[in-house]
């Protein structure tokens, strides 16, 4: 409607454009140029409405896989926290075995260095023993000759022997043999 008015002061009034009509003109310019301007912004606001919308979506979709993965990660904490209890109290039970093996093993090295002492002063004894007696076989053997020798019967006839000394046991300390008279 304006520029059908515009357009017939301009026909009235000539060729000759008026202050007036000039005023119109760029008023009508004007209209036109923010039209355009609010249609470009409209078009601009709704392409960034559509970012946003999509990026709220996308980032409450982000969110609760998230908040899934963070409960995921307490259920693992929470059974890794077990299982390292678990395995705590198995190696103290495995530190107390090593510990009462240990000292398993040092009493039985005590024991085993007192019969190696046992067994070396015994080995000696005999061996002391053997040696002697085979020193008495030989002087034995050079002297072999007979002798007339009187029985522990015959010396109990006698009466060297005490009685009481008769009934008497002793021991040798070498041999450990009893002998009894």
């Amino acid at each position: 409607m304006k520029l059908i008015v515009s357009t017939l002061i301009v026909s009235a009034a000539g060729n000759a454009v008026t202050p007036v009509q000039k005023v119109i003109e760029m008023m009508n310019g004007m209209l036109e140029k923010g039209k355009k301007e609010k249609h470009e912004e409209q078009v601009q606001f709704a392409a960034y409405k559509q970012f946003c919308d999509d990026t709220t979506v996308e980032k409450k979709r982000a969110i609760d896989e998230a908040n899934e993965q963070i409960e995921v990660l307490k259920a693992d904490i929470e059974k890794y926290t077990a299982t390292a209890a678990k395995l705590t109290k198995e190696i103290a039970e495995h530190d107390e075995d090593i510990s009462v093996w240990q000292g398993d093993i040092k009493a039985a090295t005590k024991v085993r260095e007192i019969e190696k002492a046992d067994y070396d002063a015994t080995h000696t004894d005999y061996s002391e023993s053997i040696d002697a007696l085979e020193r008495a076989i030989a002087v034995l053997k050079k002297q072999a000759h007979d002798r007339k020798q009187a029985s522990l019967i015959q010396l109990k006839k006698l009466k060297l022997i005490p009685d009481d000394a008769n009934k008497v046991e002793f021991f040798c300390n070498r041999t450990q043999t009893r002998v009894c008279l």
